[in-house]
């Protein structure tokens, strides 16, 4: 069966809707039953990053170098944890899913790998982090949020309530990445409220060029006021070593942060 312009190799249903696998010219996506992908693994290649907005979503590692501790709130394909293992071997890494059957998915099809340093906790994120926000306070070095269904942005985690949980479960100098694609412009406006009013205005956001999403950068109080010379000389050897264009993402959080920049960056 053929399906959006691909070929099905998968299907199967959950309480929570479809579930498809999908190949097209040798890359394999995941898609919750409509047209966007949520997760794509180019098969000839299995560790890049190959979705544009999943390389946007390390624009993080300009920043902070080595995570001890991260946390992943939805967990679709796998893609970013794997990356994270991949690159980060050391790091303790735990992911948040909403969905039991995306779990099995992530390793029967996209390759997610059983690591001793991969715990995946099948739970709502947005209750799951307002839960444990006390018990793992100052714990993450590292939060980053990708949690979508087949409509868009998961409602769960819209609420100031649950960003407070993030400011909570990070470390004083720790980051929070989150991707906002296809949030209409009322609720975006309304999420960068409440990140910036959370995070006291320490905040980017980067739109992947071309593309709906915008990726959204929280910096928690201790983090350290950068150098954009610095930065640069950075962009430049992340992108050579992990071939993701890091000069592009520090190009466009300066164009597009003129008012919240000189929070984060010093000229």
């Amino acid at each position: 069966m053929y399906k959006y312009d691909g070929l099905v190799i998968h299907q199967s249903h959950d309480d929570d809707g479809i579930l498809e696998v999908v190949e097209q010219q040798g890359v394999r996506s995941l898609h919750f039953g409509s047209y966007p992908k949520q997760s794509s693994l180019l098969l000839s290649d299995p560790d890049q990053l190959y979705l544009d907005y999943a390389r946007a979503m390390t624009s993080w590692l300009l920043f902070k170098e080595n995570p001890n501790n991260a946390l992943l709130v939805g967990l679709g394909g796998g893609s970013l944890a794997k990356h994270l293992l991949h690159h980060f071997p050391e790091c303790r890494l735990r992911a948040v899913e909403y969905r039991k059957s995306v779990v099995k998915i992530a390793r029967s099809h996209f390759g997610l790998p059983l690591d001793p340093h991969l715990k995946i906790i099948v739970a709502d994120g947005g209750q799951y982090l307002r839960q444990h926000s006390e018990s793992r306070g100052g714990h993450y070095d590292l939060v980053l949020i990708d949690a979508f269904d087949h409509e868009g942005l998961a409602q769960a985690i819209c609420s100031a309530a649950f960003f407070d949980a993030c400011k909570a479960v990070l470390k004083n100098d720790g980051i929070m990445a989150i991707n906002l694609w296809g949030t209409d412009k009322a609720l975006f406006e309304q999420i960068a409220q409440w990140l910036g009013q959370i995070f006291n205005w320490k905040i980017l956001f980067l739109p992947v060029r071309d593309k709906g999403n915008i990726i959204g950068l929280a910096f928690n109080d201790d983090t350290p006021l950068y150098s954009m010379q610095d930065l640069r000389e950075r962009a430049a050897a992340l992108e050579q070593h992990y071939q993701i264009e890091f000069p592009a993402f520090l190009k466009d959080l300066k164009k597009h942060n003129s008012r919240l920049l000189s929070k984060v960056i010093k000229p």
